[in-house]
C-alpha cells in the first residue's frame, strides 16, 4: 500500500495548483486522474494576470512554444436575429487577460506541480479506514482533495448530487483554422467577442488564439441550450464574424458561487475548483477560482488547519454582484440589458471590469 500526505483526485488547474502549493511546503502529494495529459478540455481558455502572478509563472517563459495570446480589449454586444445589431468595443491599451489552450496550460501546471502522478487511472474505490482515506485499495492518505470538476466522484462523498443541482450548461468548440479560414476570420486575437442572449441568462463568445478559434455559449437556464447555440452561430455568420461551419460542439456544466450548496470540507475531504462549485456568478470564469481555492486549500493543509478551509473559502468568495437576469423579472432584464449593452460605460465598468476581469475569489491568496 502506497501512502502520501495528500491525495488529489483531478489534475486540472485546481488540483495542480493545490499540489504546487503543498509541494512548496514539503508535503508528499499524489495526483490521480483518469486521463493522460496533455488532454483536450472544453473551455474558452482565458486567464487574467492574477493567475500567472499567484502561480509565479513568467509569461515570457510560458509563451515559449505555447499559446499565450495577450488580450487588450473586448467587443461586447447582444445576439440579434439579423446579425446587424451594433456592438461596443473597449480598448484597454495593455494586456488585461491572456488566451491560452487548456491542452497546453493544464499539462504545464501538472508537470511543474512536483506531485507524484498517477495518470490514466480512474478512481474505482474509496473507503475510510481509521483516519485514512484509501483509494483503489492502493493509495492511502489522511487528506483527500476533490478536484475532479463538476462531476467529481469525491464530491459525492460530501453529499453532492449533480442531477439535482442548478448548473450552468454550455456548448463550445476549439479548432485550428486553415490558412484560408484564418485569413477570412474577422475575430481579432487581442479582442475577444462576447454576445449576451436577449433574455440576459447567458452569453456566447468568440476567442481567437493565433490559428485557433474557440466558439461557445453558456446559459444559466439549461432548457433549449441547443436552440440558443444554433441561433448564436447563425447570428455570427449573419454578422460576418465567422464564415464557415464550426466543428461539432461539446457540452459541459458547472456551478456558480452563491448558488452551489456543496460542502467544501467534510471528514478530511476538501473540495476545490468546480468540484466545490466556485465558478464566478457573472462570467462563469472557472480558472481563477480553481487556482485560488487550490492555493487556499494547500495553505490550510500545510498549516495543519484543514478544518479552517471552509470558513476561509467562504470569506474570500465574492457573490454580492448579481447579474441583471437574476435581479429582475425576465422581461425587465431583457429590456434593460439590451439597452445597457449599447452604452460604453456599462460595458466597460460593469460587464468587463466587474463581471469578467474582477472575477471570483479575493486576490489575497498565497501558496504558503
Amino acid at each position: 500500500m502506497d501512502s502520501c500526505d495528500v491525495l488529489i483526485i483531478g489534475g486540472g488547474p485546481a488540483g495542480s495548483s493545490c499540489a504546487w502549493g503543498l509541494r512548496r511546503s514539503g508535503a508528499d502529494v499524489v495526483i490521480l486522474d483518469k486521463q493522460h495529459f496533455p488532454r483536450d478540455k472544453v473551455c474558452g481558455g482565458w486567464i487574467t494576470p492574477r493567475v500567472l502572478a499567484a502561480l509565479q509563472i513568467d509569461p515570457e517563459e510560458y509563451a515559449r512554444g505555447r499559446v499565450l495570446q495577450p488580450i487588450t480589449g473586448f467587443r461586447v454586444g447582444r445576439v440579434a436575429g439579423s446579425g446587424t445589431e451594433s456592438a461596443v468595443e473597449v480598448d484597454y491599451g495593455h494586456a488585461v487577460s491572456y488566451g491560452i489552450r487548456r491542452w497546453e496550460f493544464d499539462d504545464y501546471l501538472l508537470r511543474r506541480s512536483g506531485a507524484r502522478l498517477r495518470l490514466g487511472v480512474s478512481l474505482t474505490g474509496l473507503r475510510r479506514h481509521v483516519e485514512m482515506w484509501v483509494a483503489n485499495e492502493q493509495i492511502e492518505s489522511p487528506v483527500l482533495v476533490g478536484a475532479g470538476g463538476h462531476f467529481c466522484p469525491v464530491a459525492r462523498l460530501t453529499g453532492a448530487n449533480a442531477a439535482n443541482e442548478a448548473a450552468v450548461v454550455a456548448q463550445e468548440t476549439e479548432f485550428e483554422m486553415n490558412r484560408d479560414q484564418a485569413a477570412r476570420c474577422r475575430i481579432r486575437g487581442e479582442r475577444p467577442e462576447l454576445y449576451f442572449c436577449p433574455d440576459m441568462k447567458g452569453y456566447g463568445w468568440c476567442f481567437r488564439k493565433g490559428p485557433f478559434l474557440n466558439v461557445g455559449l453558456g446559459r444559466a437556464d439549461p432548457h433549449g441550450l441547443a436552440g440558443h447555440v444554433a441561433v448564436f452561430l447563425q447570428f455570427l455568420k449573419a454578422a460576418g464574424r465567422i464564415s464557415s461551419e464550426v466543428r461539432p460542439l461539446h457540452g459541459h456544466a458547472y456551478l456558480l458561487q452563491g448558488i452551489s450548496t456543496r460542502a467544501s470540507y467534510k471528514d478530511g475531504i476538501v473540495l476545490i475548483g468546480d468540484a466545490a462549485g466556485l465558478a464566478h456568478p457573472q462570467s462563469g470564469e472557472g480558472i481563477w477560482p480553481a487556482v485560488a481555492s487550490g492555493l487556499l486549500a494547500a495553505r490550510s493543509i500545510a498549516n495543519r488547519q484543514v478544518e479552517s478551509y471552509a470558513s476561509l473559502l467562504a470569506h474570500r468568495t465574492q457573490t454580492s454582484a448579481a447579474s441583471i437576469a437574476r435581479l429582475l423579472p425576465s422581461t425587465v432584464a431583457a429590456f434593460l440589458g439590451g439597452n445597457l449593452l449599447r452604452t460604453r460605460w456599462f460595458v466597460r465598468d460593469v460587464v468587463l471590469n466587474s463581471w469578467f476581469l474582477g472575477t471570483g475569489l479575493s486576490q489575497e491568496v498565497h501558496s504558503s
